[in-house]
């Protein structure tokens, strides 16, 4: 089996011509660094949800809109609400001081 696998790899097309000497090492590293390009890998299950990148951006966009206009309800009170129940908050007129 390890000759089949020897014969395969040595069996390129002459038209493969390779010269590693003229290679650059990193050469569009920084053009992906500068685009801001992102590469995510779904797992099996997640990726079985979603057609295309199209339709899982679409959802990513939802949620965090969701979260946007949720985020008041999971912020830390300021304790007021917990000084009112505890009666350490007088009241004048119905106002709260």
């Amino acid at each position: 089996m390890k000759d089949r696998k020897n014969k395969k790899v040595d069996e390129l097309c002459s038209e493969y011509d390779f010269d590693y000497s003229k290679a650059v090492r990193g050469k569009y590293y920084r053009r992906l660094l500068d685009e801001g390009s992102n590469v995510v890998i779904l797992e099996p299950d997640v990726a079985k949800a979603f057609r295309d990148s199209v339709s899982v951006n679409k959802a990513l966009r939802s949620l965090l809109e969701l979260t946007r206009s949720t985020k008041h309800l999971t912020s830390r009170s300021s304790g007021r609400a917990k000084k009112l129940r505890a009666g350490q908050l007088s009241t004048k007129g119905g106002q709260h001081e």
